[in-house]
């Protein structure tokens, strides 16, 4: 195995097996360490917003006899590829924002820039190419999207600071990842509507549960160094604070479905998802690091339920 800054060129808190270690040159690695593509969650988590966005504004456009079937492909393709380089831009610049910080956490110590495998300079050129890759994207959608979409750019710049001013990082988080739910209705409608901010408000309370799981793991580290989380804050009541996450989040979906005049399919999709959540809370336990970073994982599935229900509804809407 190749050492590279005394770290064998991995960082601690992903799999040593990822294809990035595999089909990439190892002077590559840590850039995409920095864009995490060896840890694909995140650009998932911040996928799934888009596309039930999408899938929302394609069922409300079916039922008025407007549907584009390659148009929706077509976008989907697009939050897919943006999501991948505007979560490795975001990620690249919280590393440049956190780059002490992460010098202090045992997970993090070994990530590209606290290692010195990686200059701040190198990483803000990466960070500048990455942004350019997504707005090409954005380009591609209609001049209300493009606006929408610069717009949340003021958030992800705030969104590294909250955890040293605010005990609710997560819900900054939440602001930032869940964005595309509006611009997926944007996209294909060129305005918003009440249903594409119910879904983004869904999606923003969901961020905060999910990533309070998440911030489990590194609660006793953050307690040293003074960084705050809803982890730190809920404690042992965290069990109890995602009961009431969860349920908002499924209350604020179930009502942007109705709002959008979703099928049918998307309720069985919204159902399944709740029996997700159930099993998560039923299943934490904070104190387990290992588990909690695996409950977290399994939003990605949680995710791709609600998208395939509201796809489906969409096939099943078509004449």
């Amino acid at each position: 195995m190749q050492q590279i800054g005394g770290f064998n060129g991995r960082v601690a808190d992903a799999p040593s097996d990822n294809w990035v270690y595999r089909i990439l040159p190892p002077w590559l690695w840590p850039y995409a360490q920095l864009a995490r593509w060896d840890r694909p969650i995140g650009w998932q988590l911040l996928m799934w917003p888009c596309f039930w966005s999408v899938a929302l504004a394609a069922n409300a456009a079916a039922a008025q006899g407007l549907f584009s079937g390659s148009q929706m492909l077509f976008h989907l393709l697009l939050y897919f590829i943006g999501a991948v380089a505007m979560r490795g831009a975001g990620c690249t610049y919280n590393d440049l924002v956190d780059h002490d910080i992460d010098m202090e956490v045992a997970r993090t110590r070994s990530r590209p820039l606290p290692s010195g495998r990686v200059t701040r300079t190198q990483a803000k050129v990466f960070m500048v190419l990455q942004a350019l890759a997504g707005l090409l994207v954005l380009l591609q959608f209609n001049w209300f999207a493009v606006i929408l979409g610069v717009l949340s750019l003021s958030i992800v710049a705030l969104y590294p600071f909250a955890k040293r001013f605010t005990d609710w990082p997560q819900f900054f988080l939440g602001l930032a990842f869940s964005w595309g739910a509006l611009m997926g209705w944007a996209g294909i409608f060129g305005a918003l509507s009440f249903a594409a901010i119910g879904l983004y408000l869904s999606s923003v309370v969901w961020t905060i549960g999910y990533d309070t799981i998440y911030a489990h793991q590194d609660k006793e580290d953050d307690e040293l160094i003074g960084v705050r989380s809803t982890a730190r804050l809920f404690g042992d009541q965290t069990r109890q604070w995602l009961i009431g996450l969860y349920g908002t989040t499924l209350v604020l979906m179930l009502l942007a479905f109705v709002l959008a005049g979703a099928g049918f399919a998307s309720y069985i999709g919204l159902l399944i998802a709740a029996g997700m959540f159930a099993w998560q809370i039923a299943r934490l336990d904070i104190n387990d690091a290992t588990q909690c970073l695996a409950l977290f994982q399994s939003n990605n599935r949680v995710g791709l339920i609600i998208f395939a229900g509201l796809f489906v509804s969409v096939l099943f809407s078509l004449p």
